[in-house]
């Protein structure tokens, strides 16, 4: 069996398809040619603007043409992670899915459920005969992953819905109506470089296994940091005997905690076997430490060939101290709603890139304004003082919940009447286009909801596949009632 052999087949029908297509975040123009295509298939108003988003218009079926206009959101992008032992070029291949159990999964890679599932039920929606709904404008943002370009680029006027539905959620039974705001902070150490001291060893640190996932919502998890896992095993041996360091790559995208990262270090050789029984030892302990999170992770060494150069002690010094210091995780939790992480940030890679630079990527989140941009110069001030440079991106709002939301509780009640059970009403630490949509359009009611989806963000993505249709069942069931 295949995805598209599952039911409802309206809806695994469209996410087969999009699987299909490669749409890594600012490379859309794929999965964009897609949405245009099928508005012409289907006799829809469709149109493109300049940053790539994508509206697909269609009228009200008959008897709800005096209903308010519904806004039906999701983004085109996804996360492209993947294995370091897994080949797949995220430009050119489709993503390889399979079922397992009651769950989606794809080999090695991402998924794309997130949000492949949201493209997907609009799509079910809008070539739909016999679903009744108010006017729909299907609006499909561009890299919301790494940047938002999308919401942050949407024109007054693009959009005459009142009322919006994300379909960017991944907590089934849950309706959101409230997410955190986020914003990045990127430190940049220049380094000199040296010679490898003679009688040297090289060693190649490898962190693997790790989980992942999406740095908001499952930051609170406990899960390991590769970058963090690295340091530590350079950190404590450099406290022991003379390494020097060559290399550190860990960690890829911003909105991803760590999975994997590697090292290339160098030893005097009359140390180097102490130094194996070190990390042997600290390894252990750091596996007992996540044993019940991180049950596959990996810390291995390997020698390997000689660098070519090794970097600046001193520089090295600040960098290995100031990851050590870099906080990530839970910072605070909410005090107004009980379990929803309020302040959290994300250490998410480091890399060394051209012209003898280091980056440090890191991302923080918060439900409250001044906490988030708090919290990043909290970040900021750890690199600061070991004398990178730092720099923060935009960032981008929260969205504050309304609990008098009309659609909140249209929803709310459709789900009861559905499921015979009262959903969680709450607001989410990860990162939505919500609020970048009020600033815009203040008027707008809104809310979230979506299938279950693990693992986001991480090539352990998986999607749970009764609750799609479960999904897909409430979406009609709400438009139906508007």
């Amino acid at each position: 069996m295949t995805i598209k052999d599952l039911k409802p087949t309206e809806i695994w029908k469209y996410f087969d398809e999009i699987t299909k297509i490669p749409r890594a975040s600012k490379k859309e123009e794929k999965i964009i040619q897609y949405l245009l295509d099928f508005a012409k298939k289907h006799s829809l108003d469709a149109e493109k603007d300049e940053v790539g988003n994508v509206i697909i218009r269609k009228p009200a079926t008959k008897g709800k043409e005096n209903s308010k206009t519904v806004i039906l959101q999701s983004h085109s992008d996804m996360v492209c992670e993947k294995n370091a032992d897994t080949e797949h070029n995220f430009d050119t291949d489709p993503i390889q899915t399979y079922i397992d159990g009651d769950w989606v999964k794809a080999k090695g890679t991402t998924l794309g459920g997130d949000d492949g599932i949201g493209i997907a039920a609009a799509l079910d929606i809008l070539a739909s005969k016999d679903i009744k709904h108010p006017a729909i404008e299907a609006l499909f943002t561009s890299d919301e992953e790494t940047g938002m370009t999308g919401a942050f680029g949407l024109k007054e006027g693009f959009m005459k819905g009142e009322i919006l539905i994300n379909l960017d959620s991944e907590d089934e039974g849950e309706i959101f109506i409230g997410c955190a705001g986020g914003i990045d902070t990127v430190a940049e150490f220049k380094y000199k470089k040296n010679e490898v001291p003679k009688k040297s060893v090289a060693y190649k640190i490898s962190v693997t296994g790790l989980n992942g996932g999406h740095s908001g919502d499952e930051i609170d998890k406990g899960l390991g940091n590769a970058n963090k896992i690295l340091n530590r095993i350079i950190f404590d041996a450099s406290n022991k005997y003379k390494v020097r360091l060559s290399d550190f790559n860990g960690g890829n995208l911003r909105n991803a905690i760590a999975r994997e990262a590697f090292g290339i270090i160098t030893i005097n050789k009359k140390h180097a076997e102490k130094f194996e029984k070190t990390i042997l030892a600290l390894a252990e302990k750091i596996k007992n430490e996540l044993s019940v999170t991180e049950k596959n992770l990996s810390i291995e060494y390997e020698v390997t060939e000689l660098p070519k150069f090794v970097i600046s002690k001193n520089t090295q010094n600040k960098l290995m101290h100031s990851i050590n210091a870099c906080w990530h995780g839970v910072y605070s939790m909410s005090a107004d709603m009980p379990g929803l992480v309020e302040t959290s940030t994300n250490l998410a890679s480091v890399k060394f890139i051209k012209k003898n630079k280091i980056k440090i990527e890191t991302s923080q989140r918060s439900s409250v304004e001044s906490a988030k941009y708090e919290m990043a110069q909290t970040v900021a001030s750890v690199f600061k003082l070991a004398g990178a440079k730092v720099k923060h991106g935009d960032g981008y709002p929260g969205w504050k919940p309304n609990t008098d939301s009309e659609i909140m509780k249209i929803t709310e009640a459709s789900y009861k009447k559905l499921f015979k059970i009262s959903p969680d009403v709450k607001a989410i630490h990860a990162g939505l286009e919500c609020g970048l949509f009020l600033e815009k359009y203040p008027y707008l009611d809104m809310i979230s909801f979506g299938p279950t989806i693990k693992g986001a963000h991480s090539p352990d993505e998986r999607m749970n596949i009764p609750t799609v249709k479960k999904f897909r069942d409430l979406l009609i069931d709400v438009l139906e009632k508007i």
